[in-house]
């Protein structure tokens, strides 16, 4: 009997959703729908773009469309279960659905990280040595960067498979959150939970933690270089071509560490569900209009549907 109860699974979790914000659950779903429906539509324009689109498949691009997939899969794997609970109290789910859902969301945010360490290095080539950019980020060099990607996000995250599946769970099976977030699903175990608290730790060093650092050091030697350019516009221009990057590493760190320190349990839900579906929702925009190359041909895309409307403000801006 002991080892029966060693080895206990629930047949399922119960996601309670934001705890003390239930009755504001059905107000707090318009924002958070808002936010998804842009977020499929801008990425998806921006994928189908680049794939259509020759005068895109450039290493950049390619770059931009993994991280539109990526942020479209993280939105899509927890927004229509947190949906579901906002609009029908759908709070349940198996525990099989709830380990793949923990594993898919720590996977996909590895992978996005480290795509955003490729846009780094794509930016790093194209400043400081733009006469050998294109012989260096070759297709089959940009083929490997891709795979690297996935497989790094695979096998940093798939321990946390093992070290969750260990654990026995004896009586607790609610989740104070919308989606089956690791360290929570741990907490409700009737185990000694270290092992699964330190991987956490070396995780968040090998993913994100090495990554920003890696990408500091990027830009340090982009903004060497830049300021070492002899006129002002040459400058401005290059800094430019780094812009919307700059502005997604910020959406896509701050808010994952501000989650950290924020101890208050709702704030905390909150801020990392507004995480998971804002900056999915805003990269496209951010990309489309200061890109030049992406605005120009969304505006045609537009001219031709008849969208002039659209068009002329995109051109505007």
């Amino acid at each position: 009997m002991a080892a029966t109860n060693h080895t206990f699974h629930p047949d399922v979790f119960l996601l309670w959703g934001i705890p003390g914000l239930e009755e504001l659950h059905i107000w707090l779903s318009i924002p958070f729908c808002t936010m998804y429906v842009l977020a499929l539509g801008g990425n998806s324009l921006l994928i189908i773009l680049i794939c259509m689109e020759h005068s895109l498949h450039e290493p950049m691009y390619f770059f931009l469309a993994m991280l539109s997939l990526c942020d479209l899969l993280l939105s899509s794997t927890i927004m229509p279960k947190m949906l579901a609970i906002f609009w029908f109290k759908d709070r349940v789910i198996s525990f099989q659905a709830c380990m793949t859902q923990m594993f898919s969301v720590i996977a996909i945010f590895v992978m996005e990280s480290t795509v955003l360490l490729a846009m780094a290095f794509d930016r790093f080539l194209a400043i400081c040595f733009p006469l050998r950019y294109t012989m260096i980020l070759t297709p089959s060099v940009i083929r490997k960067i891709v795979a690297f990607c996935v497989t790094r996000g695979l096998l940093i995250t798939s321990p946390f498979i093992f070290l969750v599946e260990r654990l026995p769970f004896c009586g607790n099976s609610i989740i104070a959150d919308t989606y089956c977030e690791q360290t929570k699903i741990c907490r409700l175990a009737c185990a000694d939970i270290t092992a699964n608290n330190i991987y956490t730790l070396v995780l968040s060093f090998l993913s994100t933690g090495l990554d920003v650092i890696l990408i500091s050091i990027s830009y340090t030697f982009i903004l060497r270089a830049v300021f070492r350019l002899p006129s002002r516009d040459a400058q401005l221009k290059a800094l430019g071509t780094c812009s919307s990057h700059v502005c997604v590493i910020f959406m896509f760190y701050i808010p994952a560490y501000l989650t950290v320190l924020i101890s208050h349990m709702y704030y905390g839900i909150l801020l990392t569900n507004l995480y998971i579906v804002v900056p999915p929702a805003l990269n496209p925009l951010i990309y489309g209009i200061r890109t030049k190359q992406i605005r120009d041909h969304i505006i045609h895309s537009f001219c031709q549907l008849g969208l002039g409307g659209l068009a002329r403000g995109l051109r505007d801006n």
